[in-house]
Formats: C-alpha cells, structure tokens, sequence
C-alpha cells in the first residue's frame, strides 16, 4: 500500500507532502506509474520516502493511495529503513 501524509510544507512557494510505501519497491514502482520523477526519492534522509506536490498528492489518491497523518507517515515510513 502506498500512503501520503498532509505535512502540506511549504517549499519554493508549493505545499509539499510526503510518500511512503510498505516496500521500496512498491513505492518507486508505484511513483513511475503515476509520473512521479525518481530524483525526488530522498534515500539518505532519517525517513526514506519521495516529495511530492499538491497536484501529485492529489493523483497518487486517485490512483489509489491512502491520506495518512504526519505521525501515521513517520511510523509507516520507518518500516522502510
């Protein structure tokens, strides 16, 4: 399953939010599906997982993804590490 949180950061004037997955894998196959550029996977942070815009968010929900809390996110996102 693939999730999005509602960090909603501001950065460079876009709300930015955060993507995670139950496995790598799913994850980067799942961001090729929806457009999602690999170059916004962030390996080396605490948290393994992409950034994502509003607009992505918002297609990663149609495409099936599950809204998560920012406290939902960092539990499922350390799964990842």
């Amino acid at each position: 399953m693939v999730y999005v949180d509602d960090a909603a950061i501001m950065h460079r004037g876009k709300r930015r939010f955060h993507m995670t997955a139950d496995s790598v894998q799913e994850l980067h196959d799942f961001c090729a599906q929806v457009g999602i550029k690999r170059c916004w996977w962030h390996s080396g942070s605490k948290y393994p997982h992409y950034d994502i815009t509003g607009p992505q968010r918002e297609a990663v929900l149609l495409a099936g993804g599950t809204a998560v809390t920012c406290r939902e996110f960092v539990v499922l996102a350390k799964k990842l590490t």
